[in-house]
């Protein structure tokens, strides 16, 4: 069952993750100039422009070096950085375990509570609980992360300054360097991923609490915290493992706006560093890994859904 299961959405991941790189490349394409000009600036000569673009291989096709860059990448060569001269693997590395870490503690700390809340939220229904978390999760998918992170900074750097405003430390700083600067892009995070949770969580909470097995287990005296437990909660967080796939990819994507507004030295300021250079092979890296994650955390979502329903692996004995 799960071979038949995961061997057709393995297929699929492979075409997102291809019709993105080639998306992105056609892209990237598309914007005026190219490493070649971004290194030697705008004062360049045309021929030194010329000979650059040949030493870094621009003067090919764009198909014929897409092909070049998709044969090395099979085998695991992901190419030089165009402006560092080095293998972009180890660069995209160190910034993708530092968005990891990040996203890491908003999973973690984040998604929990969120989770929670909406628990509680569905089960206080129309009560202040209800009202009061379900007004602050409106507002957290109301208000753009850039706006988040902007107020903590002024609450928590700057009227109240417990914490930096900024990451001073660079990309080759460890995780111990970043940590103390962790709680403001982590804190941003959290508020505006959870909101989606919080609200698919009390969603499916109140569906649940509806349904006639919860009903009939209510008549026969069953207590109210068992109920929730081998119930409504795994009944209830079915739905709401798609969105917690999609906010865990898009975390791990990087997120691009606030760790440029913390200088934080994850994927997302990387990617922003490599657009404004033009460095192609760099781009195409965090490409494949943000496609990867993608596919990854949603066949893991729909995997997990299948484990806990019955009905989805065994779907004739449903009938």
């Amino acid at each position: 069952m799960l071979t038949r299961f995961v061997l057709p959405r393995l297929g699929w991941a492979l075409v997102t993750i291809m019709l993105a790189t080639m998306l992105v490349f056609g892209a990237m394409q598309a914007l005026p100039g190219d490493a070649a000009t971004q290194i030697l600036g705008q004062n360049a000569t045309p021929e030194a422009v010329f000979t650059l673009r040949r030493q870094l291989g621009l003067d090919q096709a764009p198909l014929e070096r897409f092909i070049t860059w998709l044969g090395h990448a099979l085998t695991g060569n992901f190419g030089t950085s165009l402006v560092s001269g080095q293998p972009v693997g180890p660069e995209v590395g160190r910034a993708l375990l530092n968005t990891s870490f990040l996203a890491g503690i908003t999973i973690v700390v984040g998604f929990t509570l969120a989770l929670v809340l909406g628990l509680v939220a569905g089960l206080f229904r129309d009560r202040w609980p209800d009202s009061l978390i379900s007004t602050v999760a409106l507002v957290g998918m109301s208000i753009p992360e850039f706006i988040v992170a902007t107020l903590l900074v002024l609450m928590f750097s700057i009227t109240i300054p417990i914490f930096p405003a900024v990451v001073v430390a660079g990309q080759n700083a460890t995780i111990a360097e970043l940590a103390p600067s962790m709680p403001l892009p982590a804190l941003s995070l959290m508020f505006v991923a959870s909101a989606y949770i919080i609200r698919m969580m009390r969603t499916s909470v109140i569906d649940v609490m509806e349904t006639d097995y919860v009903h009939t287990a209510r008549l026969k005296g069953i207590s109210m915290a068992r109920l929730v437990v081998k119930h409504v909660v795994p009944s209830a967080i079915l739905p709401t493992l798609n969105v917690v796939a999609m906010n865990v990819a898009w975390l791990i994507g990087g997120v691009v706006v606030v760790e440029s507004i913390f200088n934080y030295p994850g994927m997302g300021s990387l990617m922003i560093q490599s657009v404004q250079s033009r460095d192609l092979p760099t781009i195409l890296l965090i490409t494949v890994i943000g496609a990867m994650t993608f596919v990854i955390c949603n066949l893991l979502a729909d995997l997990a859904a299948t484990l806990l329903n019955p009905r989805l692996r065994y779907p004739r004995n449903s009938k």
